[in-house]
């Protein structure tokens, strides 16, 4: 694309771009863990052997069965943790879902085929179990921000029957401010930690996989991030046939203030979110 080292590295350095991202950052745990003391939740369920294999689990506001939503982190795959973005279930339970935040092992003490491995067993187990938390395993959607938003495309790219799943495990996500394309990512900075090969970066990257034969996609990201952002998004959308309709690009938002959204079931990325949910 025509960058040099540090230029790809200044693309994808959110938190040199965004002079307040640590400001951020910290509300998101303030803010999570106020929703885990005010709401009625199951913390640290685990989903499989490995101790980075936890979920947290905050029940629908009505009676089930009800609609499941699976939130995936971000934080490059190599930081933050479910406990900071607890807050999710704020935008997403009063409507009527189940929410679900999930964690999984951080690089450099996994690998990128670990992780995503990870990932896709949380929601083998959050399918097989729904019914013992009152979700109903037919409406089980996926959302995730930045790393988080790179796992919710390879999750909608899974083979399921490796899971023993059926082939509609998941009935649609939204990929927030997401990377879809790993081989900038195995060029820059990042690659310090992460250790990506071209090949894993290769298999890891959702613009390079099919288009996925079940679950709708939509693709958000703030208008203010920046231009490797948005050629990502783009780019998958063009690979993966997403409608324009359902490529949010939210004015006024960066790579950080976009999740807040979900702090709020009345903002316009919950409200699109519960859409697709057919909650609203």
């Amino acid at each position: 694309m025509n960058y040099d080292r540090a230029a790809l590295d200044a693309e994808y350095n959110n938190r040199a771009k965004v002079k307040d991202a640590m400001d951020w950052i910290g509300r998101y745990g303030a803010e999570s863990a106020r929703a885990r003391a005010e709401l009625p939740m199951s913390f640290d369920v685990p989903y499989g052997p490995h101790h980075a294999e936890r979920l947290d689990v905050f029940p629908a506001a009505r009676p089930g069965p009800a609609p499941i939503h699976v939130f995936v982190h971000g934080g490059y795959w190599h930081r933050l943790d479910k406990a900071d973005f607890s807050f999710v279930a704020r935008g997403l339970r009063p409507a009527g879902a189940v929410t679900v935040v999930v964690n999984y092992g951080l690089i450099p003490t996994i690998d990128m085929d670990t992780l995503v491995r990870q990932c896709r067993s949380a929601v083998a187990w959050v399918h097989a179990h729904a019914r013992d938390f009152g979700g109903d395993p037919a409406r089980l959607f996926v959302s995730g921000h930045s790393a988080g938003g790179h796992l919710t495309a390879m999750l909608l790219a899974t083979d399921w029957a490796a899971f023993g799943r059926p082939p509609d495990t998941i009935k649609g996500g939204v990929a927030i401010s997401g990377l879809y394309d790993l081989e900038p990512i195995r060029l820059c900075y990042l690659n310090d930690v992460l250790g990506l090969t071209p090949e894993a970066a290769r298999r890891n990257s959702p613009l390079t996989l099919p288009a996925p034969r079940a679950g709708s996609l939509i693709l958000a990201l703030g208008g203010d991030e920046g231009a490797e952002y948005h050629r990502q998004t783009d780019e998958l959308a063009a690979a993966w046939g997403v409608k324009a309709g359902d490529i949010l690009d939210m004015t006024g938002h960066n790579h950080f203030s976009i999740i807040s959204e979900l702090e709020n079931p009345f903002s316009p990325l919950a409200r699109a979110i519960q859409h697709q949910m057919g909650l609203a």
